[in-house]
């Protein structure tokens, strides 16, 4: 069996660039064993030598991209179009060693090329038929702390389960997760909170404190929330066709919700601290900010407010109703409230402007100030309640409107 042969793809460089004994390592080999599939290749290699020189001359030779990833440790990384190829230099005096160093045996199995054979010192294989994620130390997970959260990641990812040892042992040093730079965890939690299975291993997670040490004051009621989410964006593409396919970014900004503070200041001071993106807590505030305005009593028949809803809301408003119909607001609302969202020419929802801000100063004869601006949500108002049709109704309304100021 050639390399080739063995990913059953054709990969986007030379092999014959690579001294002897370098080896196909890690999650790349462990998907071929189980034969899961990769639209997009992500390779990582281990050379005896030389492995910053070697990425830097596949980089120039193919065009690729090419990044110093590790100085120290020798590792560089080269991006092809359809593959990222991390090439790291070889910890200890031969592969084995550097197998033995790494977090699961399920990632410590490596791929010779020249002699085609696997290299399995620590029995990955075994684990893998057997579905197990099992520490090869306790001392590995130390050294690089996101470890301990990648088992639960790559448990969701596999559908396996953690060996209880290595469970027991992932809990006791859960407290150094909070040494690790936020920017990674959010890799890590990102892939949890995206995956439909992540709900439960977001609840193992919280079982052993590992989630505490980013989201200190979360409840069981905010993690029990999450299975929540998976269920009403089962309810949404089971019973509106009009939003889907759901993406997969509604599910995890909806689960980042649940994770949060209900204050929408505090989420957003949480969410800065954890280096989350503007977007993404400004998403996470919308939803919070704009949930209690469901709650009120007349809101389902006030076309006013419900112009104003939608104006604050925008493309947010997926990701709300998912999170409003976890925590039981009424499927008939959100139904309404998708509906109006879904429909481009929904006068509420996307108001088209019967006047602008000209058209007032000049059939008006107005000077430009503030009052421009309320002149035209009012109109806007008068139009989505049918109490105007068109310009010279508008213009007839706000002169009239005018004269109660």
């Amino acid at each position: 069996m050639s390399l080739d042969n063995f990913l059953a793809i054709n990969l986007p460089f030379s092999l014959d660039l690579f001294p002897e004994n370098t080896y196909l390592v890690g999650g790349a080999v462990r998907d071929v064993l189980l034969e899961r599939k990769r639209d997009y290749l992500d390779l990582d290699f281990v050379t005896p030598h030389s492995a910053i020189s070697i990425a830097k001359k596949i980089s120039n030779l193919y065009n690729a991209g090419f990044v110093v990833l590790d100085q120290q440790r020798n590792i560089a990384r080269v991006v092809f179009p359809s593959a990222t190829i991390d090439i790291a230099q070889q910890e200890g005096d031969n592969v084995t060693t550097d197998l033995s160093r790494r977090d699961y045996t399920i990632n410590a199995i490596a791929f010779d090329g020249q002699n085609n054979k696997i290299i399995d010192p620590l029995q990955g294989q075994k684990d893998l038929q057997q579905g197990i994620i099992r520490m090869i130390s306790p001392r590995n997970l130390q050294e690089d702390p996101l470890r301990l959260l990648r088992g639960y990641r790559q448990a969701c990812q596999l559908d396996f389960t953690i060996e209880e040892n290595t469970r027991l042992t992932i809990k006791e040093l859960a407290p150094l997760l909070s040494n690790v730079a936020s920017e990674r965890i959010n890799s890590e939690l990102g892939y949890l909170l995206g995956n439909i299975r992540g709900s439960k291993w977001l609840t193992e997670a919280f079982k052993d404190n590992l989630l505490s040490v980013f989201f200190p004051y979360l409840t069981l009621l905010q993690i029990n929330l999450l299975h929540k989410i998976d269920k009403a964006i089962e309810l949404l593409e089971n019973s509106h066709s009009k939003l889907l396919p759901i993406q997969s970014q509604w599910r995890g900004l909806a689960k980042l919700v649940c994770l949060t503070d209900t204050n929408p200041e505090i989420a957003d001071r949480q969410l800065t601290n954890l280096k989350y993106s503007r977007q993404e807590i400004k998403t996470v505030t919308t939803v919070l900010k704009n949930i209690p305005t469901l709650k009120e009593k007349n809101f389902e028949k006030s076309l006013k407010s419900q112009y104003f809803f939608f104006q604050l809301v925008g493309q947010v408003l997926p990701i709300l109703a998912i999170f409003a119909l976890a925590n039981n607001l009424p499927e008939d609302l959100m139904t309404m409230l998708i509906d109006r969202h879904c429909d481009n020419q929904d006068k509420v929802a996307h108001p088209q402007p019967l006047l602008t801000g000209n058209d007032l100063i000049k059939s008006l004869q107005l000077s430009p100030s503030p009052l421009i601006g309320e002149l035209l949500t009012q109109i806007q108002i008068a139009y989505i309640e049918e109490k105007i049709s068109n310009q010279k109704e508008a213009i007839r309304w706000v002169q009239e409107y005018m004269t109660k100021l």
